[in-house]
């Protein structure tokens, strides 16, 4: 007998936005537990020859993401920090 859940692929997070500050990416992390909202960190493989030395994309569930945008351009105005975003499909496949 198999279960009825192991042949749903449930893979709906989105890449919500690029973050190259170390300090950002705190601020942004305590806002989103803060809120209640679960995301990831998908740290960016830099190169050699890479110009940003370190940056990491912050990734929500696609349910979620009005909130967290909403939450991240709050402390993007209240901070100066410059985030880019992103609002795609991320590219983890976890099966």
């Amino acid at each position: 007998m198999q279960p009825l859940y192991t042949s749903v692929k449930v893979n709906n997070e989105i890449e919500l936005c690029e973050v190259s500050d170390l300090e950002c990416k705190k601020l942004i992390e305590r806002a989103l537990l803060n809120n209640r909202i679960s995301y990831y960190i998908r740290w960016a493989k830099g190169s050699f020859f890479s110009r940003k030395k370190i940056h990491c994309f912050i990734c929500v569930n696609d349910n979620a993401k009005e909130e967290a945008e909403a939450i991240i351009r709050n402390i993007c105005d209240e901070s100066g920090y410059h985030v880019k975003f992103l609002l795609r499909k991320s590219s983890a496949n976890y099966l």
